[in-house]
């Protein structure tokens, strides 16, 4: 019998930080959802996260005001 071909997954694509990516990464920061910042910079949610871990860039979204209730 002839032996079967083992597929091995492809080794992960690097990409160095370039200043136009932590440029793009600030101005998103706390404005914008990780998700989208990921996504703009076509890389994962966990290296964008980590990297602005590294920076000490805060990703929290800044909340909302709130409109306050009318009293009767």
């Amino acid at each position: 019998m002839a032996k079967k071909a083992v597929r091995r997954k492809a080794a992960p694509v690097r990409r160095v930080w370039s200043k136009d990516d932590i440029k793009v990464l600030k101005g998103m920061a706390r404005k914008e959802p990780l998700s989208k910042i990921a996504k703009s910079l076509k890389r994962t949610e966990g290296a964008t996260r980590h990297k602005a871990t590294l920076m000490g860039i805060s990703l929290r979204m800044t909340p909302k005001k709130r409109a306050t209730a009318k009293k009767r």
